[in-house]
């Protein structure tokens, strides 16, 4: 009877103790609110409704989260890692504030379980599961941490913008092609860059807001959606990420010279009649505004639905940094990095500082790679991978950067500023390097000079390293740096080909020509010789040759650069163009004449009554040079599926 009792009396005992602790959670969550203790200004606003089940539990919650993990820890020690996500989906369900199994979980997907798959697709699947779960989910429901955002700018840097995994050939193709379809391809100029993302956060938040500002856009849905009626549900009309890429896909065909020479058509008449449909609405030019403000709409309410990013910083970063292109991934580890430090820095403190310095060291490296190949160039249809050209836009940046963060840093301890000062030694010494080999000889000489009065004759310990001629710098900063870090090596080569054609055929130097040329074969072919770089990984990808490519893409990537780049005058980049060899303008004629044209529609050439086919004429052979390219494309099809059987006979 004893025992009875006791066992009566303590199980009282507990039901009281679960009671308080239910009733002393309101206040508890309360003063975690007001003295912001947790990572979201309110503590139950955006949680799961399991929330409210792990609100009603009290305390018992945190001794299931608390067991869960030990068990996952242990499980994850075993290798047992699909039992591992699966009771860190429940973990992050019981306690959605509680960023580190976020993290944890996101991890999990992206580098774990990625690595263990047997094909690039697969193993893409995973990691952009991992980024998808922290970016939509954990930074959701925990808006102000730091440490979510800098675990997302990571993994943006380091997993799809870096190299170490044999996938990331096929990472950079398939997020490219993600983000081409949902917000196009962004124009060179920079500020036409600002105003196009600019549009987008600008652009109303419902259709009632729409059809307010642009009234045109009321009918013109209508009709849209009367012509998609007879069409299954996947084709009708919703501000949803499915519907965006589907106008994504038909607005990259139209633009697309790939697209164009393989006579690419709907795959059935259900397919066929969408691409009709958006022909008939947002291809007619009579109903381009109204076209234009529903694309606007549409990426604003993807980037915040289904992207949890905000056009309005999206916009925002694009003008306190450079001109960012979100089909690389580097200004996603940008825009993350800088959004953590934004809305989490302030809670971070002296103990944990370093949680903040790594962050800000991310998003300069992501900069950094920004400057290095943030120029990109992609057609969703040519199964080819993502061209990205060194962008010397973002030299300017990083230097004014560097100055914000060795001040935000001098103080911390570890001398946290130093970190800085080494990576803008280096970064404005490879800057030296290729505005040398680009022909901006003023511009390599002023950062020279700078390096000068910073890190040599001006040093803490003064020293003459940087005091002598520009030409032997050059020479000596590039010595054996090639087999070091192979971009610096297509870095080169394009900044050769650059100057080649901007002074050898705009100022009929043959001699630059030749030369840019003779550089760019001959470290071509020693970068592809050197034995270390005779490495394929599992998928078939030359892990590093591949980085450089091929010298017969190079030269039309860089020249359609050359032709492009709205900072040169227009009537001189059709001089280049003109003065170019004929195959070679037929390569690129498909790719830069829409672009062309627009801006020759506008400029006083087309005011004298020339025509654009005379000041841009068609080049000799170039329906054999679209043959050949087609047949480039469907080349590498068959090899591709060549490789695939191989894949699964050796399996």
């Amino acid at each position: 009877m004893g025992d009875r009792a006791i066992q009566i009396g303590a199980a009282i005992a507990l039901v009281g103790g679960i009671a308080a602790a239910g009733a002393m959670q309101p206040k508890m969550i309360s003063v975690a609110d007001r003295e912001q203790l947790r990572y979201t200004d309110i503590s139950i606003e955006g949680a799961p409704p399991i929330v409210a089940i792990g609100t009603a539990i009290g305390a018992l919650r945190g001794l299931i989260v608390d067991y869960l993990w030990i068990k996952v820890t242990l499980q994850k020690e075993k290798g047992l890692l699909y039992e591992v996500m699966a009771d860190s989906d429940l973990i992050t369900k019981l306690q959605p504030r509680f960023p580190e199994v976020w993290s944890f979980h996101g991890h999990n997907m992206a580098y774990n379980v990625s690595v263990m798959t047997n094909t690039p697709e697969e193993r893409w699947a995973w990691v952009n599961a991992g980024i998808s779960l922290v970016r939509e989910k954990g930074v959701r429901y925990n808006p102000n941490d730091l440490y979510l955002c800098k675990e997302l700018a990571f993994w943006f840097h380091h997993k799809l913008d870096g190299l170490a995994d044999d996938a990331h050939l096929y990472y950079k193709r398939q997020f490219a092609r993600e983000w081409h379809l949902a917000l196009g391809a962004p124009p060179f100029d920079y500020t036409e860059r600002k105003a196009w993302i600019q549009r987008i956060a600008d652009a109303p938040d419902t259709l009632d807001e729409l059809y307010a500002k642009t009234p045109a856009t009321k009918e013109f849905i209508a009709d849209l959606e009367k012509r998609l009626a007879p069409l299954g549900p996947r084709f009708q009309f919703a501000a949803d990420k499915r519907f965006l890429l589907l106008y994504g896909e038909w607005s990259a065909r139209e633009g697309s010279p790939y697209a164009r020479m393989l006579g690419l058509r709907a795959m059935n008449d259900e397919a066929a009649a969408l691409l009709e449909a958006f022909k008939s609405t947002f291809g007619d030019p009579a109903r381009k505004e109204a076209g234009d403000a529903v694309v606007s709409f549409l990426r604003k309410r993807v980037l915040l639905d289904s992207y949890n990013m905000d056009p309005a910083l999206m916009a925002r970063y694009t003008v306190e940094t450079g001109p960012l292109d979100w089909r690389h991934p580097a200004a996603h580890a940008l825009y993350w990095a800088r959004r953590g430090a934004e809305f989490g820095g302030e809670r971070i403190d002296d103990e944990n500082v370093f949680k903040r310095l790594n962050n800000d060291r991310i998003e300069i490296q992501a900069m950094q790679s920004l400057a290095r190949s943030g120029l990109v160039g992609f057609d969703p249809f040519s199964g080819d991978n993502v061209t990205r050209l060194n962008d010397p836009r973002w030299i300017k940046v990083i230097d004014r950067y560097f100055r914000v963060l060795y001040d935000r840093h001098y103080n911390v301890r570890g001398a946290g500023s130093d970190t800085f000062t080494n990576f803008h030694e280096n970064f404005m010494k490879g800057a030296v390097r290729e505005l040398y080999r680009s022909g901006d000889i003023a511009g390599a000489q002023a950062i020279l000079d700078n390096l000068d009065k910073l890190y040599g004759s001006g040093g803490a310990v003064p020293n003459s390293g940087y005091q002598k001629p520009l030409d032997d710098f050059v020479q000596e900063i590039t010595y054996n740096e090639y087999e070091m870090q192979p971009e610096v090596a297509r870095s080169d080569v394009y900044s050769a080909l650059e100057l080649g054609f901007r002074e050898g055929l705009l100022l009929d130097n043959e001699q630059a020509m030749k030369d840019a040329l003779e550089f760019a074969r001959g470290l071509t072919r020693y970068f592809r010789d050197i034995k270390y770089n005779d490495f394929v990984t599992k998928f078939g990808d030359g892990r590093m040759k591949d980085l450089l490519g091929e010298l017969e893409d190079s030269i039309p990537a860089v020249l359609t650069k050359v032709v492009l780049d709205t900072s040169q005058p227009l009537l001189d980049r059709l001089v280049i163009f003109r003065k170019s060899p004929e195959d070679l303008r037929a390569m690129i004629y498909d790719r830069v004449k829409p672009q062309i044209e627009r801006e020759f529609a506008q400029s006083r050439i087309a005011a004298t009554g020339v025509p654009f086919e005379q000041a841009f004429p068609e080049p000799p052979g170039l329906e054999e040079a679209r043959r050949q390219m087609a047949e480039r494309v469907k080349q590498r099809e068959r090899e591709r599926q060549q490789d695939n059987v191989s894949e699964a006979q050796r399996k």
